[in-house]
């Protein structure tokens, strides 16, 4: 069964993007690759039962097995050890990717305390959009008293667009709830 946002993508919001910016053929749209979720653990990822219950969360948020990433270099200043755990990381895509995006967008994000809406700033020159979340307990899927601390999770949407307009025209059809100018 192929999740509600891909059909979407497919049969309205490619077209009309196709349509607005005058592209000759579908292929030439905006289109999601990929998904990243970062989860920094700092000092909490020396402690086993910390890493594994951060490890579990981060698997029922994504429906995949997060990879534990290594610090690279040791920073006194840090305290960190080279080779030491960092925190988690998931890459998702297909169809995993789009139930993520559609269960972040109409339950997730809604959920977060004082919610204005996402920055349109976020983009880098190549059209990636980056936000990061400071409550990773919005998130039906956790458990609120069973997760021992609030974590934050950065997110990183890898487009594959010509700029940061079409990118955003993409999200935006998406419905992602992007900060209008005229708001404060």
């Amino acid at each position: 069964m192929t999740p509600r946002f891909k059909e979407m993508l497919k049969k309205e919001i490619q077209p009309a993007l196709k349509e607005k910016f005058g592209f000759k053929n579908i292929y030439m749209t905006p289109r999601i690759e990929k998904v990243v979720l970062n989860m920094g653990l700092g000092l909490d990822a020396t402690d086993s039962k910390i890493l594994k219950s951060c490890e579990e969360d981060m698997a029922k948020i994504t429906g995949q097995k997060p990879v534990t990433t290594k610090f690279k270099k040791s920073v006194a200043n840090f305290k960190t050890r080279k080779g030491s755990n960092a925190g988690l990381k998931v890459t998702l895509r297909k169809n995993r990717m789009y139930e993520f995006l559609d269960r972040l967008v109409n339950i997730a994000l809604p959920r977060i305390k004082d919610f204005r809406g996402l920055s349109s700033k976020g983009f880098d020159k190549f059209g990636n959009y980056t936000f990061g979340i400071k409550e990773h307990i919005i998130f039906p899927e956790v458990s609120f008293d069973r997760a021992d601390k609030v974590r934050g999770l950065d997110i990183i949407i890898v487009i594959k667009a010509k700029n940061k307009e079409h990118s955003f025209a993409l999200l935006e059809k998406m419905n992602f709830p992007f900060i209008k100018k005229g708001d404060n």
